[in-house]
């Protein structure tokens, strides 16, 4: 007697990116995958492995690297891509700026974020990468929410979101011109416990400040932000010694820290199911401009 066979809802997710990885390696000619050491690129990571094996991963890894990174993501980041072989290519946005390519923000908040579209547009276009996964989800924020799995960028990397290709029944437009691109999200229908979950079901090692620690640490309306050579705290902005955790890596410039006792993976699920605030909202400053103010920069060529 036949048994039905039905696929458990971290499953589905996990094919559904396979699908696409291997759908990307089949149409396109030079993909890349972004890795930056981060949770979400490090999912990627493990899908591309798990696509492709036993067979190396047929792709570089890229990551944008602004200069202000955290030490433990970089060594994370450098490790993870030597123990599983692929290629990783470092597009460094101090480069850019020492080229007169982009300039050096100041003020309050001196993010390098928006840099690195032009780092990561001049990288693209040196190597002639014709698809780029990211690592990008849909609950992240509601600019994200508008793009599709497959996202299409002009010749100038610009993305239009009254433009967009329709995907219907999981069927995806490759076709493209010399010097237009497509961005790939795999991870488009995961959340950020989805992605807890799933590095919890495979074992993966993430870096260590996405746990509970011990960090000197001021506040910046109303985010802690660690103590670092890239930020002056002000007169009403005291340093002081508290245990929290990131929830996302990004910049230390503009990454906010969280209070929290999560020391393993298991503990950050279970804080992760309680809270009612997004990751990005909570601890990204750059985001908290809006949603108007994502959009722009993803039209600019932004991840």
């Amino acid at each position: 007697m036949a048994t039905g066979y039905q696929l458990s809802h971290l499953e589905a997710l996990e094919s559904e990116a396979i699908h696409i990885v291997r759908e990307v390696a089949a149409e396109f000619e030079r993909p890349a995958l972004l890795f930056s050491g981060g949770k979400d690129s490090i999912v990627m990571l493990r899908i591309a492995e798990k696509a492709f094996w036993p067979a190396p991963i047929p792709f570089p890894a890229v990551h944008v690297d602004t200069g202000h990174n955290f030490p433990e993501v970089l060594a994370y980041r450098d490790r993870r891509a030597a123990e599983i072989g692929v290629r990783l290519i470092v597009a460094s946005v101090q480069a850019s700026i020492d080229a007169g390519r982009v300039s050096e923000p100041g003020g309050r908040w001196p993010s390098r974020n928006r840099l690195q579209t032009t780092t990561l547009l001049d990288a693209i276009a040196e190597h002639r990468f014709d698809a780029v996964f990211g690592g990008a989800r849909r609950d992240e924020d509601k600019a994200r929410a508008k793009e599709r799995i497959f996202s299409f960028r002009d010749e100038f990397g610009q993305w239009d979101p009254k433009n967009q290709r329709p995907e219907l029944w999981n069927l995806f437009n490759t076709r493209i011109r010399p010097g237009e691109h497509i961005r790939v999200f795999p991870l488009s229908n995961w959340t950020e416990l989805d992605v807890w979950r799933y590095i919890a079901r495979e074992g993966l090692e993430v870096p260590s400040i996405y746990f509970a620690h011990r960090r000197r640490v001021f506040e910046r309306d109303g985010m802690l932000l660690a103590e670092n050579p890239y930020l002056t705290p002000g007169p009403n902005e005291p340093v002081y010694e508290a245990t929290v955790r990131f929830r996302t890596v990004g910049d230390m410039t503009c990454t906010g820290a969280i209070s929290s006792t999560a020391g393993d993976v298991e503990s950050v699920i279970k804080e992760i199911a309680a809270t009612r605030i997004t990751e990005r909202g909570a601890t990204r400053a750059d985001d908290r401009a809006g949603e108007a103010a994502m959009e722009d920069r993803k039209r600019e060529g932004y991840f």
